[in-house]
C-alpha cells in the first residue's frame, strides 16, 4: 500500500485503531479455516458507519482490497486476506441498538455476539433462535456474511429466515438500507436476502434488524443410542414424517461418541454405533407429547436405549456433548479439518456410509456428527501432525470426493459454514457455468472495482 493511502486511513479511524506491524497482523493473517493463511498488510478498526463508509471510499479510489471480518470463527476461509489489502474489523460497532418487544424485534451493530444478543432478548423473555456452535464469539454480521445455522435450524431456520433488514455499505462507500422492521415486505427485489450469506464480498453490514420470537414456556431433551448410523436415519425419517418437527435432532458416529466421552466425561454409551439427541420446546403438553413421540419412534426403529432428561441440567448436558464434539476430536491430532455438506435427509445413513468408504479409500482419520433433521453432515478429518504434508493432501482429496458424493445425491457442498476460499473450487460443480457468470454479474454490479473480499464469492 502506498503512503498516502496508510495515512489516509489513519485519519480516518485514528491513529490508535489503525495496525500494521507484523506481531499486530498474525492473528488476522488467518481464520478458523485450518490450512488458509494470508498477512494482510494492515487492519483497521472502525467506529461508525461513517468510518467504514469512508474506509470503502477510499479504497475503492485506490484500488486496495478490503476483508470485512467479525471474529474470524467461521469454517471456510471467508476472512482471510488472499490478495493482501486492508481488513476491515467490525469489533468496535458491537451495541445493541434496540430491542422492542411489541415489534418483536432488535436492531444491533454487526459485532454484537449471538450470545449477548441471545441474552439479551432472554432478558425479556424473547428468543433469538440462531445458534451457531460459535455462538459465544460469533458476531451477528459474521453469521449474517456466512448465512450460519445451528441447532435450532430445523425448528426455527438459519441466519436469513431472522433478518428483517440491514443498514449496509457499498465499495463505494454510498450506505444503503435495505427492508426494515416490518415482517412482511416485498418491495422491491429482496437485497436484504442477497446481502445475507455473500460472504463480505458485495457490501459491509454495519447494522442489522432481526426477529425475534416469544420465547418458549419449556424444553425437554433426551438421547437415544443405536447399533448403526442407518438405525437412527430410518428413526429420524419416522419422526420428522410423524409430524413432529423438534427444535433439536442432531447424531454422532461412533468415533464422536468415544471422543466426546473421554473429552466430557458425561457417562455417553462407547459401545453404541450412533447417537441420537433429540428434544423439543414450547408449551409443556406439547413438549412432553412430541418427546414421547420421538422416544417411541427411536425404539421402534432399533434403539438399543432411549433416556430422557429428567431436569435442566441434565439436558443441559446432553446438549454439551453435541457442542463439544469438535473440541473433543481435536484432541485427538495435531491438525483438525471439519467441514459441512447437506443431502436430502432419507440419505444421511448413505452419505455416511459414503464418507466412511471415501475415509478408508483415502487412508484418512473421518468422524461425522451434524444435524440429523436437515441433513447437514459435519465430516471431520484428524491429521497427527501439521508437517504431515502426505496426510493433507490425502484428507483434501478425501473432501473433495465428499462433496462430489453430496452434489451426486442431491445436497450441497455448504450447508451453513458457507463457501469462502475453502469450497470455491467446487462452487461451479454444483452451480454451474451460467449460474457462476451470473454472480460474477452480481458482483460487478455491487463492487465494480472488485476490492471487497477477493478470491471469494463472484470473484
Amino acid at each position: 500500500m502506498q503512503v498516502p493511502f496508510r495515512a489516509a486511513l489513519k485519519s480516518v479511524v485514528g491513529e490508535a485503531h489503525y495496525r500494521e506491524t507484523d506481531g499486530d497482523l498474525v492473528p488476522f493473517s488467518r481464520d478458523a479455516t485450518p490450512l488458509f493463511t494470508a498477512r494482510p498488510d494492515a487492519v483497521v478498526f472502525p467506529a461508525d458507519t461513517r468510518e467504514v463508509a469512508a474506509v470503502l471510499s477510499l479504497a475503492t479510489r485506490h484500488g486496495v482490497p478490503v476483508v470485512p471480518r467479525g471474529a474470524g470463527s467461521n469454517l471456510c476461509a471467508a476472512t482471510v486476506a488472499l490478495h493482501r489489502g486492508v481488513v476491515l474489523s467490525l469489533t468496535r460497532l458491537d451495541r445493541i441498538l434496540e430491542i422492542e418487544p411489541a415489534e418483536l424485534l432488535a436492531r444491533v451493530q454487526p459485532g454484537v455476539t449471538s450470545a449477548a444478543l441471545a441474552d439479551a432478548a432472554a432478558d425479556h423473555d424473547l428468543l433469538y433462535a440462531p445458534d451457531p456452535g460459535s455462538r459465544t464469539v460469533a458476531t451477528i454480521g459474521g453469521t449474517i456474511a456466512t448465512n450460519a445455522g445451528g441447532l435450532r435450524g430445523l425448528k426455527y431456520g438459519v441466519t436469513r429466515d431472522h433478518v428483517l433488514g440491514l443498514e449496509a455499505v457499498l465499495p463505494t462507500g454510498e450506505v444503503i438500507r435495505t427492508g426494515g422492521r416490518l415482517h412482511k415486505d416485498v418491495a422491491g427485489y429482496d437485497l436484504t436476502r442477497l446481502l445475507t450469506g455473500s460472504e463480505g464480498t458485495l457490501a459491509v453490514i454495519t447494522e442489522a434488524t432481526l426477529a425475534l420470537r416469544p420465547a418458549p414456556r419449556t424444553s425437554g431433551t433426551g438421547v437415544a443410542y443405536f447399533p448403526d448410523l442407518a438405525a437412527a436415519g430410518r428413526a429420524v425419517t419416522a419422526i420428522i414424517s410423524g409430524g413432529v418437527l423438534p427444535a433439536t435432532l442432531e447424531f454422532l458416529d461412533r468415533s464422536c461418541i468415544q471422543a466426546v466421552e473421554s473429552f466430557a466425561g458425561l457417562g455417553l454409551r462407547t459401545d453404541a454405533g450412533a447417537l441420537l439427541l433429540f428434544g423439543d420446546d414450547g408449551e409443556p403438553h406439547a413438549v412432553e407429547q412430541a418427546l414421547a413421540r420421538m422416544s417411541d419412534a427411536c425404539t421402534v426403529h432399533g434403539a438399543l436405549d432411549v433416556t430422557r432428561a429428567a431436569h435442566v441440567a441434565e439436558a443441559e448436558a446432553l446438549l454439551t456433548a453435541r457442542r463439544c464434539t469438535l473440541p473433543a476430536l481435536s484432541r485427538l491430532g495435531a491438525l483438525t479439518i471439519l467441514e459441512d455438506a447437506t443431502v436430502p435427509r432419507p440419505r444421511i445413513a448413505e452419505m455416511v456410509e459414503r464418507i466412511g468408504e471415501i475415509a478408508d479409500r483415502h487412508d484418512v482419520t473421518m468422524a461425522t456428527f451434524g444435524h440429523a433433521g436437515d441433513g447437514n453432515l459435519h465430516p471431520t478429518c484428524v491429521i497427527g501432525s501439521r508437517e504431515d504434508t502426505e496426510g493433507i493432501e490425502r484428507a483434501e482429496l478425501a473432501f473433495k470426493d465428499v462433496f462430489t458424493t453430496a452434489i451426486e445425491l442431491g445436497g450441497t457442498i455448504t450447508g451453513e459454514h458457507g463457501v469462502g476460499a475453502a469450497k470455491l473450487p467446487y462452487l461451479s460443480a454444483q452451480l454451474g457455468a451460467d449460474q457462476i457468470a451470473l454472480l460474477r454479474r452480481v458482483k460487478h454490479a455491487f463492487d465494480p472495482a472488485g476490492i471487497l473480499n477477493p478470491g471469494k464469492l463472484g470473484s
